[in-house]
Parts: C-alpha cells; sequence; structure tokens
C-alpha cells in the first residue's frame, strides 16, 4: 500500500484545514450550545467540493478517492466533529449510494445538487426497535400500480429535518428477507413525507438528527435505486465505505484532542516545570500518538482497498472498531491531562470527549463490527 503524502492530497488537507479554521472554528461552541445545525456552512462546504469528494466530475463532483476523501473528513473532525459527522453522512450514505447503485437518469438529477451543497443529503435505515437488527424493519412500501405507499418511521436520521432528499430502506417483502428491503430515493415535499422528533444529544450537537416520518407517502417505481428487493444488500455496501468515514471522523476528533493536549501540557506549569515534562504526562501522551498511528494506518489501508475495487468488509470493520474506541480513550486521556480545566467548555477537550462516543455507535456499534470481523476472519 502507497500512503506517501502526495501533492494533491497536501494541497487538500491545506485546504480543508484553512476552511476549518475560517469557516468553523470561530462558531463551534455557539453552535454546540445551541445544536444549531448550519445550513449555510453545508452550501459553502459544498462549493468547495467537500460535499462530493468522491462523485465524477461529469455529476460537478470533485472526482476524488477515499484517500482524499478521509483527509477531508479528517481535518474538519479535528475542528468539529458535529461538521465532520455530517459530511461523511451527506457523502457516504446518500450520495454514495446514488453514486454506487443509481442509474444514469437519477445520477444526472441528483448527484449535481447534492454535491454542490444546493440540496443536503439523508438516509433512512435505521429505526426506534430495528438498530442493528434491520431486517425486522416496520417502514412498509406497498405496491399500488406504478407507486409504492410508504408508511412508518426511521430514527436517528442525519439531516432528517432540513435534508432536501432522503435515501430510504422500506420492506417490500417477507419479514427477514434480506429480499424483501428495497431503496427509495424520496425528495422532500413529496405528500406524507414530514420531519419528526429533533434529537437532544450528548454530544455532535451541531449535526441534524431527526425522525423522518411516512404517512401514506406514494412514491413512483422510478424512485426504486437498483431493482426491488436490492435494497438491504445495498445497504451493507454502502457501510462497507461509510463505516470508513467513520474511522476517518473518530481519527480527526482523536488528533483534535491530542494536538490540544501536547499545546496544554507544554503551557501549563506545576511544581516549576511544565507538566509535559513528568513522566506521567509524557507516557500518557506517547500512548495517545501510538494510538493514532495505528488507527491512521488501519483507515488509509481500508480506503486503498476501497480505491482499488477489492473487497473491503473486514477492512473497514478494522478500521472503524478500531479508530473509534481510540478516539474514546484519546478525548478522556485529553480531559484528564487538562484537569479541572478539561472539564469546562473554555477548552476544546469536553467537547471532543463528548462528541467522540457517538463513534462507537454510529454506523454500526463495536459490539456489530466484532461481529463482522469474527465473523469473515472465521470463514478464511
Amino acid at each position: 500500500m502507497n500512503i506517501d503524502v502526495q501533492e494533491n492530497l497536501e494541497m487538500i488537507e491545506e485546504s480543508a484545514r484553512n476552511f476549518a479554521k475560517k469557516e468553523i472554528l470561530p462558531h463551534v461552541m455557539e453552535w454546540d450550545e445551541s445544536q444549531h445545525f448550519p445550513i449555510e456552512l453545508m452550501y459553502k462546504l459544498g462549493h468547495q467540493g467537500f460535499l462530493g469528494v468522491l462523485v465524477p466530475e461529469k455529476y460537478h463532483g470533485a472526482g476524488l478517492g477515499y484517500q482524499e476523501y478521509i483527509t477531508v473528513i479528517g481535518e474538519i473532525a479535528k475542528v468539529c466533529g458535529s461538521i465532520g459527522l455530517s459530511v461523511a453522512a451527506h457523502n457516504s450514505l446518500c450520495t454514495g449510494h446514488i453514486l454506487q447503485f443509481g442509474n444514469e437518469e437519477q445520477k444526472q438529477m441528483y448527484l449535481p445538487n447534492l454535491a454542490t451543497g444546493e440540496w443536503i443529503g439523508a438516509w433512512g435505515l435505521t429505526e426506534a426497535n430495528t438498530g442493528s437488527d434491520a431486517m425486522r424493519m416496520k417502514c412498509v412500501a406497498e405496491k399500488d400500480g406504478d407507486y409504492y405507499v410508504l408508511n412508518g418511521a426511521k430514527n436517528w436520521i442525519t439531516h432528517g429535518i432540513t435534508g432536501h432528499l432522503a435515501v430510504v430502506l422500506a420492506r417490500t417483502g417477507d419479514l427477514l428477507d434480506s429480499r424483501g428491503i428495497t431503496a427509495f430515493v424520496i425528495e422532500r415535499g413529496t405528500p406524507g413525507f414530514h420531519a419528526g422528533k429533533k434529537e437532544n444529544k450528548l454530544g455532535m450537537r451541531a449535526s441534524e438528527t431527526a425522525e423522518m416520518i411516512f404517512e401514506n407517502c406514494r412514491v413512483h417505481k422510478s424512485q426504486i435505486l437498483g431493482q426491488e428487493g436490492e435494497g438491504f444488500v445495498q445497504a451493507m455496501k454502502v457501510l462497507d465505505g461509510g463505516r470508513i468515514s467513520i474511522a476517518a471522523l473518530s481519527l480527526g476528533i482523536a488528533k483534535g484532542a491530542y494536538e490540544a493536549a501536547v499545546k496544554y501540557s507544554k503551557e501549563r506549569e506545576q511544581f516549576g516545570k511544565p507538566i509535559s515534562r513528568f513522566q506521567a504526562i509524557a507516557f500518557k501522551l506517547a500512548d495517545m500518538a501510538t494510538k493514532i498511528e495505528a488507527a491512521e494506518l488501519l483507515t488509509r489501508k481500508a480506503a486503498d482497498l476501497k480505491n482499488n475495487g477489492k473487497p473491503v468488509t473486514t477492512a473497514s470493520a478494522i478500521a472503524k472498531y478500531y479508530a473509534s474506541e481510540i478516539c474514546v480513550e484519546i478525548a478522556t486521556d485529553a480531559v484528564q491531562i487538562f484537569g479541572g480545566y478539561g472539564y469546562t467548555k473554555d477548552y476544546p477537550v469536553e467537547k471532543f470527549y463528548r462528541d467522540s462516543k457517538l463513534c462507537t455507535i454510529g454506523e454500526g456499534t463495536s459490539e456489530i463490527q466484532k461481529l463482522v470481523i469474527s465473523r469473515n476472519i472465521l470463514k478464511e
């Protein structure tokens, strides 16, 4: 695997870093405290090419690969995990699903608006009682001539209120039938499709999470992505790529917490010297740096496999599992290094600490990642 830092990657890294410092950093705590989802920022992200990183240029995207993609997410997440999460969900889930499984007409219709940030995307798989157990979903789509009538609700949906477009998984067959779920692409404003409750969250508070509700929502058969019954298989493939983005999100948050801790440890003095001079702190920083290095290598490896069209299920699960777990550990250690100040909102690490936990839950919990990894390694 060639992971040498290339000039193109350096330019993208610098671009994302500068954007985050200018457009996001000044507003981080304001957005977090008020749970404000900055729609205006999403438009700016789109115009920078950050909402269509993987989308080909013919659909107005940046036409880049997964190495560039995880670099963008990481740099944004170093400043704000919430915005990093929204960028990841928009790119990997809604946009990614259409890019992978939409027909040419659907791609022409939806990708340009999504890639440029004119539209914000949502992706609906999870329900109140079906998180990891997606095949028991209760949102159903009953065929009625050339239309399907959707009834049910989706929960924990990023951009569930403000998303202009949603890819929605609904049951069109029997319960527990992996070929009984279909993916539909549905525009906001379609009768019977409306937003529900917005979640009041521990962290990632500037990334909107809400219900999407469907009440006799009529969707034309032309809105199916792929073929009827292919939705569950499609979703699992979409999540393979999505887990790489969550690994990158985790990595960015971990780096942000680590860099803040290093800086503070050099400035904070106790007993007449910087606390970085004490072995207890220095060794903690060494552990943090080592975990970050390992997580980045795993994430870059998964990205390389994805770029080259190779099987990535195990690698993406490993990267997501490890990166998300060390993200929590590093954020925790950063708070400890800051001491009492780390527990206040005057310093950035308490937010990294709150944001980090979602990474071990979203797009498949750590327990599900271990299930995926163990099943695959025992097949070999």
